[in-house]
This record gives structure tokens, sequence and C-alpha cells, in this order.
């Protein structure tokens, strides 16, 4: 199934690496980016959300919000996010 840039994504609620639920539908008027990742802290992934966290002046500039989405533990994500210095 492909998706096209653009589309509606159904409404969801997941918990962040914080413990905290986000919820996309309070993300509206903004544009968003879903990144999905397998593993943090595996080479690949590890790439792609740096380039995220990297291109946050682009993406900002655009009013765009990024979200990584992945089936990690939170506390697996938190340490990624602090090693990595990927911001909320």
């Amino acid at each position: 199934m492909s998706v096209d840039v653009g589309s509606k994504a159904p409404d969801f609620t997941l918990t962040n690496q914080d413990r905290q639920p986000v919820t996309l539908s309070q993300q509206r008027g903004k544009s968003v980016v879903l990144a999905f990742f397998p593993a943090a802290f595996s080479s690949v992934c590890t790439k792609e959300l740096c380039t995220f966290r990297d291109s946050l002046a682009r993406l900002n500039a655009a009013n765009a919000q990024v979200y990584g989405i992945s089936v990690d533990t939170f506390f697996t994500l938190k340490a990624f996010q602090e090693q990595q210095g990927l911001r909320t």
C-alpha cells in the first residue's frame, strides 16, 4: 500500500519517550513528518534520524513537526534521544 505525500493519516495516540501521550490530531494546521524506524541505535536508523535532526532548521521553516515512530521501548528511545541529541 502506498501513501501519497499530503494525504491524511488516520488519527492515533502513541506514548513518547517521556511516557507522554502524543495525538496526531493535535497537530492540525501543521505539516507532520512521520518517520518510522525499526531499531534505535542501528546504523541505518541512527543515520535516518540524525538526518532529520540536522535538517530541523529547514523543517521548522516549513512549519513541519517531525515524529519518529518505533517499536522500541520508551527506555531505549529516551537513551537514543539523549545520545543523538534529538530534541522533542
